[in-house]
């Protein structure tokens, strides 16, 4: 399922969409990346929820069989090694629907973002 042509205004309202054993999937993506990202907002961009710091950090979705994690290209890129099992493009990842989310890989992506978005913001 995407859901990028629908108007959610929270993350909340965008998990609610979904079964009981999505969005516990999601919140526990939502809180890995809070963790690591204590300072960032929540929002909802191009109709998928996003945390933002200074710019969007990550943004996520839920899909049929996936739930794509979009962290930009420079993430996907540093930890090529530990994404191999995952099917990437330039800035997606997607986490099959019926696997457990490795959250502490999205921990470290999300805190690669946090120390990228702090070094741009500087500039």
């Amino acid at each position: 399922m995407t859901t990028i042509n629908h108007q959610f205004k929270d993350i909340n309202q965008y998990h609610s969409l979904f079964s009981a054993d999505i969005q516990k999937k999601l919140e526990q993506l939502r809180q890995a990346i809070k963790q690591a990202a204590p300072q960032a907002t929540e929002t909802i961009s191009y109709g998928m929820p996003a945390f933002k710091q200074n710019r969007v950090l990550v943004y996520y979705a839920v899909y049929t069989k996936h739930i794509g994690f979009y962290p930009t290209a420079n993430p996907i890129v540093q930890f090529k090694d530990e994404l191999a099992k995952y099917k990437t493009s330039k800035g997606a990842i997607q986490f099959p629907i019926d696997q457990p989310l490795p959250l502490t890989l999205v921990k470290k992506m999300v805190t690669f973002r946090v120390l990228e978005d702090t070094k741009k913001a500087k500039q």
